[in-house]
């Protein structure tokens, strides 16, 4: 049985490529029914995009609203706690994730919840507050943008009755 390609943010896997250093795995047993059920495709766009780990936390500003869509139409910019703009690595990063979903033909992914590349419902605000605010990262509004169903960790139950797209 050929199994359905799913993008899984790298960090949800285990990996230590978030910002800190450190992945934030799933529970066994949810990649185990996930592995079961898709062919899982390993990403990190902000690593992707070249920036090191770790790195200092990195958080959308500006815009309307400031999201993701945001960044990639130039309104916001990617600041990390420094000040430095690393909008480029971001929007280099989330290229890359949509040019492998397209070529494992990936209709959905599964990525971290709330990160300034993955987010698929909130993103922090901004003013490194620890505040979120309704929005997307630059990774999934990509994706989003290309009809491509993103999750996050916190919608297991939904991504798993949702049959799996071919």
């Amino acid at each position: 049985m050929n199994k359905p390609p799913l993008l899984v943010s790298a960090c949800l896997l285990g990996q230590p490529v978030r910002y800190d250093g450190h992945g934030k795995a799933m529970p066994s047993p949810l990649l185990f029914e996930l592995a079961r059920r898709y062919q899982l495709l390993s990403i990190c766009p902000e690593c992707q995009g070249g920036l090191p780990t770790p790195r200092p936390a990195a958080e959308i500003s500006g815009g309307d609203g400031g999201d993701g869509g945001d960044v990639l139409d130039g309104r916001a910019r990617v600041i990390t706690q420094t000040g430095q703009d690393v909008s480029r690595a971001f929007i280099d990063g989330a290229r890359q994730a949509l040019d492998s979903a397209i070529r494992h033909g990936c209709r959905q992914a599964l990525l971290k919840a709330n990160s300034p590349s993955c987010g698929n419902r909130q993103i922090h605000s901004g003013r490194f507050d620890q505040q979120l605010q309704p929005g997307s990262g630059v990774t999934a509004a990509l994706l989003q943008g290309h009809g491509i169903s993103v999750f996050n960790e916190n919608e297991m139950d939904r991504l798993l009755l949702t049959k799996p797209q071919p």
